[in-house]
């Protein structure tokens, strides 16, 4: 069974950084190659799509995390990364991080992230 958990969240100044960390296990075959994506909700938003790590390594960002985001892996893929730097207020969210079922993804289609973390509040102040 696949679980994620997130971490390393909390509250910083607008310009500030933070890096949240999303422990991932439960996946059996070494062949897998999934996707893990970061979302973010904010309070009366619909969830979005802040980043992603496709089967292949390929990252891809949305448009407000261009440039000040970055996903990362550790080798195996056991825990991602999402640094986060010159944060805004308007990036004030649950953060979530989610997976794909195993198999070889090439991309990574929003609808097919099946297993969810717990999500971890990020609070940014002006």
């Amino acid at each position: 069974q696949v679980h994620l958990t997130e971490s390393g969240g909390g509250s910083v100044q607008a310009g500030g950084s933070l890096r949240l960390s999303c422990a991932v296990s439960g996946y059996t075959d070494s062949n897998d190659n999934y996707c893990v994506g970061w979302f973010r909700q904010a309070q009366g938003k619909a969830r979005e799509r802040v980043a992603d790590i496709d089967g292949e390594g390929t990252k891809t960002y949305a448009d407000p995390a261009k440039g000040r985001f970055t996903i990362s892996q550790d080798g195996a893929k056991n825990t991602v990364y999402l640094q986060m730097n010159s944060l805004k207020p308007e990036d004030t969210a649950m953060y979530y991080c989610a997976s794909t079922r195993g198999g070889s993804w090439s991309f990574c289609p929003m609808n097919q992230f099946e297993f969810w973390g717990q999500g971890i509040l990020v609070t940014v102040s002006s």
